[in-house]
């Protein structure tokens, strides 16, 4: 079965967090939006604009080959950086240098430190 990967659910920020009824929100992640899809063990992981980000997130892309078929996800790609007793933070510069790396680079830091995708 072949079939196209969903448009984005873009947000708008607004200046009250009160919510209408049958509205929902989402908390504003510091990393890069991304459309993941799996369609016969093949993972297609794409930005809002359609580039293929597959190889800037490969440890993302290899944990969604665990999905099943059929599945498309709308979420974001994050990088968590240590932060001492605080727990941890996230970077949208480790994000952004990894998105701007080659595959071969891209793979080092996801070993250094591997992304996350949230929901």
């Amino acid at each position: 079965m072949t079939w196209t990967l969903p448009e984005p659910m873009l947000t708008t920020p607004v200046s009250v967090p009160d919510l209408r009824p049958g509205s929902a929100a989402e908390p504003k992640w510091d990393g890069f939006r991304a459309l993941a899809s799996v369609d016969e063990g093949q993972v297609v992981l794409r930005s809002m604009r359609g580039t293929e980000m597959g190889p800037s997130f490969p440890n993302v892309a290899a944990a969604a080959v665990q999905l099943p078929d059929t599945t498309a996800l709308d979420g974001e790609a994050v990088v968590y950086l240590a932060d001492g007793e605080a727990g941890a933070r996230i970077s949208f510069e480790a994000a952004q240098s990894r998105a701007l790396s080659n595959p071969s680079r891209a793979r080092e830091l996801a070993a250094r430190r591997p992304a996350t995708y949230v929901t």
